[in-house]
């Protein structure tokens, strides 16, 4: 950013980082919560079952997959909305 001094460049990019750092932390969180629980189920062994690590293994990858999709679509409305703001400027 223009007009900060080197100093207050450190504490936004320290600020941001910590913010990114967290905001990791709740989504992987999250998936974790949403796999474990939708897939396992029976407590009576230590080891997970067979199926137990086949629908972790899909549902991780699925979850992945649609985050992914989701910010290839965030960054395709991104630059639509973008482009246009930049259209109505140039008028």
């Amino acid at each position: 950013m223009e007009g900060l001094t080197p100093a207050e460049q450190r504490e936004l990019d320290q600020r941001l980082q910590k913010r990114q750092v967290k905001e990791f932390m709740t989504v992987f969180g999250n998936l974790v919560d949403n796999c474990f629980n939708a897939c396992v189920d029976d407590f009576t062994s230590k080891v997970l079952s067979g199926r137990e690590t086949g629908c972790i293994s899909r549902c991780v990858i699925k979850s992945m997959t649609t985050q992914a999709r989701l910010g290839e679509r965030f960054a395709e409305l991104n630059a639509a909305m973008t482009a246009e703001m930049q259209q109505k400027m140039s008028r």
